[in-house]
């Protein structure tokens, strides 16, 4: 059940750290689970944050590190001492004491890593800080548990009892050779109904997926998202493991290509959150409001252009909005379509066969809604035939163009590397815009003759 923080909780707790009565701050926070507990110390004022944060034992507070909101966590960092930091450290498995350690600076993470305890725990977060954090490497925990081939099962339990003392959670058990290379996974099923005298190499289980550890953490995500695994094995250049990567950590990358890909569809070009100051958040939203003001300059060029054609027709003016907005939409929902399937994997065939259906699909709705608007027009708003006929044509041509230009323009971002969530924004919206209108009267030049 979700903890909510209620008016006398907050009261109360208020009361003991005023008090600074360590005792009963301990039992009010005692059974909590530390995204509480970070939810809690991101509502108080930072002085009493912080005198919270250091009155909890470490073995709490390093899990609430984890879940602070990252300008709170480096105010509290900045106000340890590198001893104090190397003690949360030591509690955290080698990924998350990692992810912390390269938010400080660069002298600062020296001083905490000679501080810590463990020397092959500091010897582990050194190794993953070599590698970019949008890796396999990157993400990874060094912890696992791993039997090697040659052991009977007797002694590969013996062995597991050893490494699962430092694991919070075994997903899997991993077989390699003298050389550490991975050779597949053992089922704990196998190993339980097993005589304990037989070889490990004789039952475990080949077949295993795993990443490189130069494999981009999107990559992984897909993979773990399509054979639905809890954890996955990372090898390096050699073959040998090296460390795997639990279904948490891709939780928090799908969550962040998530909201990525919305604010690229929002037009915003930074990562950016409501909390930030103003600046940053102009400097995230400006450059695609100037592009759309520059569509905007272009539509009114072209309007210009028909000017003439409007004085003596005027009721083809009125459909302007109306195919400029369906030009945009039929856009935004081809390109949000195309996008993701390129970020799920899922698209198949070429790209010919895909624009035929897509060709086909824009036709079937443009004529269904083209029908709407002639009758719509024709019997609601009495206007002329010809008129009508104009905009039905114009409605079916615009929706297959624009619909093409969604399912293309995305395809092409992809091929160069660019993020095509860039297509389902004001980019693609602007663009379809631009074109509809200029199809539009186009269309009723050609009918019309002027």
């Amino acid at each position: 059940m979700e903890f909510k923080i209620s008016k006398n909780f907050f009261k109360e707790l208020k009361k003991f750290i005023k008090a600074k009565n360590k005792v009963e701050l301990d039992i009010l926070l005692k059974d909590m689970h530390h995204a509480d507990i970070a939810e809690i110390l991101e509502k108080l004022n930072f002085r009493n944050a912080i005198y919270l944060f250091k009155v909890l034992d470490s073995e709490k507070t390093a899990e609430v590190l984890l879940e602070l909101d990252e300008d709170l966590r480096e105010k509290i960092l900045n106000r340890l001492s590198p001893k104090e930091i190397a003690e949360e450290l030591d509690e955290l498995e080698t990924n998350d004491a990692a992810d912390i350690i390269a938010e400080l600076s660069q002298s600062l993470k020296q001083e905490v890593i000679s501080e810590l305890q463990d020397e092959e725990h500091a010897k582990d977060i050194v190794d993953l800080l070599r590698y970019p954090e949008n890796t396999a490497g990157g993400l990874m925990h060094k912890e696992l548990v791993k039997v090697n081939e040659n052991w009977n099962v007797l002694n590969c339990m013996k062995e597991m009892r050893i490494q699962a003392k430092n694991i919070s959670r075994v997903h899997s058990i991993y077989v390699v050779d003298d050389e550490n290379l991975l050779l597949g996974r053992l089922s704990l099923k196998d190993l339980l109904t097993t005589s304990t005298k037989t070889p490990i190499r004789e039952v475990y289980i080949k077949k295993l997926n795993f990443v490189n550890i130069e494999t981009e953490d999107v990559e992984v995500a897909r993979i773990m998202q399509k054979y639905d695994l809890e954890a996955i094995p990372v090898i390096d250049e050699l073959g040998r493991l090296v460390g795997r990567i639990t279904i948490d950590d891709i939780v928090d990358v799908i969550k962040d290509e998530a909201n990525e890909d919305y604010q690229l569809a929002a037009g915003i070009s930074q990562d950016v959150e409501a909390d930030d100051s103003i600046m940053e958040l102009t400097k995230a939203r400006l450059p695609w409001l100037v592009l759309a003001l520059l569509g905007g300059f272009v539509s009114v060029k072209v309007l210009g252009l028909f000017g003439g054609a409007m004085e003596q027709h005027g009721n083809l003016f009125f459909f302007t909005p109306l195919i400029a907005a369906m030009a945009g939409n039929v856009g935004v929902q081809s390109s949000a379509i195309i996008v993701q399937g390129l970020a799920n994997g899922t698209l198949s065939g070429s790209l010919f066969n895909r624009l035929i259906k897509e060709v086909s699909l824009s036709l079937f709705n443009g004529v269904i809604l083209a029908s709407i608007l002639f009758l719509g027009s024709h019997f609601l708003l009495n206007v002329e035939f010809i008129i009508g006929i104009i905009v039905t044509i114009a409605l079916v041509s615009v929706i297959i163009i624009a619909s093409l230009i969604g399912t293309f323009v995305p395809l092409l971002l992809d091929k160069f590397d660019i993020d095509p969530a860039l297509a389902t924004g004001p980019f693609i919206t602007t663009s379809n815009d631009i074109f509809g209108i200029l199809i539009y009267f186009t269309i009723a030049r050609f009918i019309l003759g002027f």
